[in-house]
């Protein structure tokens, strides 16, 4: 098979996925197919699966509504929780308008805050997170949550939820979690079996096919026609190799990862929500606790809005060691309290634990500032071969 052939109709099926999602779920809602949206990944899936309904992630990377969110929110607000809103406010995001519930959570005050107003247009329904996982009253809060939020599905839909049906969503989204780890792990490959764009376009595609069994199938193909391509011989050439860190990522925002394979890297992990952030750990099949199962999944995903987040450092140290990393990027969006404060300790864990050089971005969902952000990774591209040159000579 000829990679630059075969392989990047694979990858366009993701894409398209992405673009005609909305059409999927219009037939979904007319064949009566309840719908959930979710902006989040702490959110429980296998709840919402068990109910009978599609768990489907709402409109919140672009800011052609921010200016109808401006109307009722601050300014000075995170991009991602101003565009959020202003989709539902504005009834410009399919997937919010087909969302028989919305359910937010408190990963930050803003959007905790935000979600108030929502209320006031769509069945809305908050979760609250802990503000750390160490803590045995932590995880009973929320273990707590998840069976609340099952009592709401019950109640909502009209349905009753089992722990066997709760056994048999988490057995098939850990399947979809295993299929997604072996496409992404193809970045380990050196040299790269694949860009870090087509990487995230899979990933970010498969958010929008619905069918978990067909989700699971098409990534399982995807991934091994790249390994029979990638034992024919067709790989790309040797770049430095980026691990991208930080805020959710999607829409504007991957202007990011554009500005790293057009000056010079690769793009070769996602330490985000994204991609691996909430599907590196699985839920733990034969804990006979179906919501302690979920609860020691879900309260460990490694994100800055939970206090002594050592998870991200974990992960991020087995993922630099893992796909042979050079240089990681930490891209956070404008006024996201949480991972513009916690980017300190990131910094210091990669250069002083790790020797990783760091770059910090901080960005929004505007393009005024490509020129700005492609003049940074340039340099900071030029900096890694630099050191990889000596190394070499040494």
């Amino acid at each position: 098979m000829n990679l630059q052939t075969e392989l990047p109709e694979v990858f366009d099926e993701f894409g398209e996925a992405r673009r005609q999602g909305f059409l999927t779920v219009k037939k979904l809602k007319e064949q009566g197919q309840p719908v959930v949206g979710v902006y989040c990944t702490f959110m429980p899936e296998e709840l919402v699966m068990a109910s009978g309904a599609v768990q489907i992630s709402l409109c919140s990377t672009s800011d052609e509504t921010i200016p109808d969110a401006e109307e009722d929110l601050p300014r000075n607000l995170c991009p991602l929780i101003k565009s959020s809103y202003g989709f539902g406010k504005t009834d410009k995001c399919p997937y919010f308008y087909f969302s028989d519930l919305v359910v937010g959570e408190t990963t930050c005050d803003g959007k905790k805050k935000m979600y108030e107003y929502m209320e006031e247009f769509k069945n809305t329904y908050l979760m609250h997170l802990p503000h750390n996982r160490d803590s045995e009253a932590s995880k009973q809060l929320w273990y707590s949550e998840l069976v609340r939020f099952k009592e709401k599905l019950e109640a909502f839909f009209e349905v009753e939820i089992t722990e066997e049906q709760i056994q048999e969503a988490i057995r098939l989204k850990n399947r979809e979690r295993r299929a997604k780890q072996n496409f992404y792990r193809l970045g380990q490959l050196n040299p790269p079996a694949i860009s870090g764009t087509e990487i995230f376009q899979v990933m970010y595609g498969s958010q929008y096919k619905f069918d978990k069994e067909e989700v699971i199938q098409t990534l399982e193909e995807t991934t091994e026609k790249v390994k029979r391509s990638y034992a024919a011989g067709e790989k790309l050439a040797k770049q430095p190799r980026i691990l991208i860190t930080g805020s959710p990522m999607g829409g504007v925002t991957e202007k990011v990862i554009r500005a790293i394979e057009e000056n010079g890297g690769i793009v070769v992990a996602y330490e985000n929500c994204t991609v691996s952030k909430a599907v590196e750990r699985l839920v733990e099949e034969d804990q006979a606790d179906v919501y302690q199962a979920l609860t020691d999944k879900y309260i460990n995903i490694g994100c800055a809005c939970m206090s002594n987040n050592q998870p991200r450092k974990e992960l991020l140290s087995k993922m630099i060691d893992d796909y042979q990393v050079d240089g990681v990027v930490d891209m956070v969006l404008q006024n996201c309290i949480p991972f513009s404060v916690e980017s300190l300790k990131i910094k210091r864990f990669l250069n002083e634990e790790k020797n990783t050089p760091y770059l910090y971005l901080e960005t929004d969902y505007s393009t005024s500032d490509i020129e700005q952000i492609n003049t940074r990774v340039t340099a900071f591209i030029e900096m890694l071969e630099e050191e990889n040159a000596c190394t070499t000579s040494v």
